[in-house]
């Protein structure tokens, strides 16, 4: 794995970055902790968590992945060498402030999430979805003051629309990522305005859902009925004649470079402008085996127009912002 710069941070990152939505809900601790692990083995350093995690989960109340990794930094004793990403949004308790970007929501989130992950300072603090409620002056006047105070040295937002984009970048010199939805087969969104902003400021971008629920890993075969899953039922919007069309140039480059399909899904992502570090995530470090290769693997510009072309129509209609 390769340590990039981190946009225009002086904070270096692995090239992928490892997503924790799992850990405490499809994966047990004792999974979770080889799964980073591997991780850090494989020169893995960024970790990337958020305190509501996973709370839709029966008899999971929110903040245990941010425990799992807490508790694996101290066995281990390697906070010094990651970096450390979460976020906040979501609903955590009960109350008027149990969820939202205000002020009495943060300045408690936070301390919570310090706690939960057994750290003074998080590495990256990110909104997880914009709060319409709150004016988004107040949020980064927060934000500000926890980066003074040493809680939090970056900001980080996510969902967000190219409008908010701009007037977090107004607001606050310590915003410095974006987390988008984005993948082969859902490009508009961030391509259409998202990209040449970030491009423009300096912005580093960790996409989300690079395989979009598993449909680019190569597991859904063109005229195959899919399992009946809660992941296969989202993939199931994709599994189109053009969807599979992406698929079937993934299995030839993969095929072509004896790599693994997902492994070229995400490489694509690591060739694409701003993007620093791709969030993959694991059950398994056999899960994981499968992904690593995409860090130092290199698309030729005939990979990358093949993958281009065949995803470009499928995107085309999709949401702009």
């Amino acid at each position: 794995m390769k340590t990039v710069p981190f946009g225009k941070t002086d904070m270096p990152v692995s090239n992928l970055c490892l997503g924790t939505m799992q850990f405490g809900w499809t994966a047990d601790e004792a999974a979770s902790f080889e799964v980073m692990d591997a991780f850090v083995t494989a020169g893995g350093n960024f970790i990337d968590t958020a305190d509501i995690y996973s709370r839709w989960s029966a008899g999971n109340p929110g903040g245990v992945s941010e425990e799992i990794i807490g508790r694996w930094m101290k066995a281990r004793g390697n906070r010094n060498s990651l970096i450390i990403a979460t976020k906040v949004r979501g609903p955590m308790w009960d109350g008027r402030d149990g969820e939202g970007l205000s002020r009495s929501h943060i300045t408690r989130a936070v301390e919570d999430s310090l706690h939960r992950l057994q750290v003074d300072t998080l590495d990256l603090y990110q909104t997880h979805w914009p709060d319409e409620k709150t004016p988004m002056e107040d949020t980064f006047a927060v934000f500000g003051e926890l980066v003074a105070s040493g809680k939090v040295r970056y900001i980080g937002v996510s969902n967000y629309t190219t409008k908010q984009l701009n007037e977090a970048h107004a607001l606050s010199p310590q915003f410095v990522s974006l987390q988008p939805h984005y993948n082969l087969v859902w490009r508009e969104e961030y391509e259409s305005r998202k990209m040449l902003f970030c491009e423009a400021n300096g912005i580093a971008v960790i996409p989300y859902s690079p395989l979009e629920g598993g449909f680019l890993s190569g597991k859904y075969r063109r005229g195959q009925k899919p399992p009946k899953s809660a992941r296969a039922a989202g993939a199931r919007r994709f599994m189109t004649e053009d969807g599979f069309t992406v698929v079937e140039a993934l299995e030839a480059i993969a095929s072509r470079k004896g790599s693994s399909v997902a492994a070229v899904a995400i490489a694509w992502l690591l060739h694409r402008p701003a993007v620093v570090s791709p969030i993959i995530g694991a059950n398994s470090r056999a899960q994981l085996a499968d992904l690593l290769p995409a860090a130092d693997l290199t698309l030729e510009e005939v990979d990358m127009r093949l993958l281009n072309d065949a995803s470009e129509l499928f995107t085309r209609a999709q949401p702009v912002d």
